[in-house]
């Protein structure tokens, strides 16, 4: 048996997209400070997390909303960077319109980057394991809008449905051949994409007054409960879908 910590990742290689900022960067730091060696993926400048991790950080561009520049990614940092642990699926985006007035162009880019790259990147990341005769771990990044509907945001709230739905497709299918499935579901965190819910000071105090924890998340709750998912300690668990939201659920 290992001397390491069921939660060390000491020794792995985890992929994390979406790290350039917010929660995806805080997952990588997150990981790294847990021992991985962490190749963090983005279609914008990565300095900043690379700042914050040093060495253990592999950064790597990729416009994921490319699929085949993602399928053609995961597969060359698997062969130069040695076999992938684990797989962490944040890369995001989110469009606010009201629902009457909400365009095909928004609905198509936020379907496409957070629910059919999350399945095709799984899918190469789950055949390259196979392939290998490797256990892995996925970890998908879901939402409170995953269980509830939310306002504006149409595309985000049926992509992040998607997202559970992924989640547990796969967990079903790929548990008993060695690689785990989960989710994590943030609550309302620290990131780019609640910055407009921050600046207005009506919905941020309402929202603030439903979270039992009072106060808005931060990317390292994310990236300490993702750690966890990644480690041995998580072994048993499969297509859970975790909140991190303050308990906000709860209320």
């Amino acid at each position: 048996m290992s001397d390491l910590s069921a939660f060390s990742l000491e020794g792995r290689r985890v992929m994390v997209t979406g790290a350039n900022t917010g929660i995806g960067q805080g997952i990588a730091v997150s990981a790294a400070r847990a021992g991985a060696r962490v190749l963090g993926v983005g279609r914008s400048d990565l300095s900043e997390t690379a700042g914050m991790i040093g060495t253990a950080f592999v950064p790597v561009t990729c416009d994921l909303a490319d699929l085949d520049a993602a399928r053609t990614m995961i597969e060359t940092a698997w062969r130069e960077h040695g076999p992938i642990d684990g797989l962490v699926n944040n890369a995001g985006i989110i469009r606010r319109a009201d629902a009457t007035d909400y365009s095909e162009d928004d609905w198509d880019a936020v379907m496409d980057t957070n629910l059919k790259t999350v399945f095709f990147l799984s899918q190469s990341f789950g055949k390259l394991a196979f392939g290998a005769s490797r256990a892995a771990k996925i970890v998908n990044i879901a939402s409170l809008l995953s269980f509830q509907g939310g306002i504006r945001v149409a595309a985000y709230t049926a992509s992040k449905h998607g997202v559970a739905g992924v989640t547990q497709i796969l967990a079903n299918e790929w548990a008993a051949r060695g690689i785990n499935v989960n989710a994590i579901a943030p609550g309302y965190i620290e990131s780019n994409n609640t910055t407009a819910l921050r600046a207005d000071p009506d919905r941020s105090s309402a929202i603030l007054s439903r979270i039992p924890a009072g106060r808005w998340g931060k990317p390292s709750d994310i990236g300490d409960a993702a750690v966890f998912l990644l480690s041995r300690a998580a072994d048993y668990m499969h297509g859970a879908i975790i909140p991190v939201d303050g308990g906000w659920l709860a209320r």
